[in-house]
């Protein structure tokens, strides 16, 4: 028995010191309506990794509203990646202890390996006549985009609005609340996700618009046909940065920080910046970036930490509990 269990002792000490096998799976947990981009990323990947390494690889995928995606991540979802539409949920995972706090010096441009716009999605026609942010708070006008509590996309949304009004009427907080409470009571239903508020607009017919990222709007249009709907940018609109780490925790424990590491630099690689481009994202490569620039019409981009803060004021101000959108929703109701 002493000697049973002094092997089963050794035998403990032996697994814990192994080093983990090296993973030939990851997990991307990404943003609600990046499934059909990375449905072409994953097999371009995988060959080049095979190319590369002699290894293959598989990529699983895992898609919902960013922040869910976060705090699935948090309650034990093994992801070992993630590529995000939001820097907050990023940090959450870094304040928990899953990503090192360096992550965004970690690749280029603040990990963000290529980004897009909030855009307006219309029917055929362009009926109500939307143009700018201002036509949003029209009487009459339905708005169709998800929740800014659970979704990245949404709160680019919520701030793309808000600067615009920002702008438009000199810094007047009062005028800018008046405007936004005006453009939420527009809003018929607030999806989750993106995904979700693409379905309410484009299959359950709700609403005159859709604001999702620019790449989106042209993908819809490219799925179900140019005769059903038009994209109009508005004259001005707020960058949206696509950020990216390795789940540090999660990678080192499964072993699969190599692959998981080479599977987010070759986003930055030009293969998949063309492929990027070519879905009407915005990349970081000049040179990809001027073959494809006649696709973006001119518009005012605008970077929100340099007019709000960085994301953790912007998070305070705007989307905490009783924070700018919960107080304004309250003013919706009366």
């Amino acid at each position: 028995m002493k000697h049973r269990l002094l092997g089963a002792l050794a035998l403990s000490i032996g697994l814990a010191v192994t080093p983990a096998k090296a993973a030939t799976e990851i997990l991307n947990a990404s943003y609600d309506i990046a499934r059909e981009l990375f449905a072409e990323i994953n097999p371009k990947f995988q060959s080049y990794w095979k190319a590369e390494t002699g290894e293959d690889v598989t990529i699983r995928q895992s898609h919902a509203g960013t922040s869910r995606q976060a705090r699935a991540i948090i309650e034990g979802l093994q992801a070992d990646v993630v590529t995000f539409n939001q820097y907050t949920d990023i940090e959450m995972l870094a304040k928990n202890g899953l990503i090192a706090a360096d992550w965004k010096s970690r690749l280029p441009h603040d990990s963000s390996p290529y980004y897009s716009a909030p855009a307006f999605l219309v029917r055929k026609g362009n009926p109500k006549n939307i143009r700018d942010w201002g036509d949003l708070a029209a009487e009459g006008v339905k708005v169709v985009f998800p929740n800014p509590k659970t979704s990245g996309n949404a709160r680019y949304t919520y701030l793309g609005a808000w600067t615009w009004a920002l702008k438009q009427f000199d810094g007047d907080e009062e005028k800018i609340k008046d405007f936004m409470v005006r453009f939420l009571a527009n809003v018929p239903v607030f999806d989750t996700g993106g995904r979700g508020a693409t379905t309410t607009f484009v299959e359950r017919k709700i609403g005159d618009v859709l604001i999702t990222f620019e790449a989106e709007t042209h993908n819809i249009r490219k799925e179900y046909g140019d005769q059903a709907f038009e994209v109009v940018v508005p004259s001005t609109t707020v960058v949206a940065d696509f950020p990216v780490s390795v789940v540090d925790r999660v990678a080192d424990r499964r072993g699969s920080r190599k692959v998981a590491e080479a599977y987010l630099n070759y986003l930055y690689s030009d293969e998949a910046q063309e492929l990027l481009a070519q879905r009407y994202y915005r990349v970081r490569s000049p040179a990809i970036a001027e073959k494809y620039a006649d696709q973006f019409p001119p518009t005012e981009l605008i970077k929100v930490e340099e007019v709000i803060g960085d994301w953790d004021k912007i998070q305070e101000l705007h989307f905490a509990s009783d924070a700018m959108f919960d107080q304004l929703m309250r003013r919706t109701r009366r």
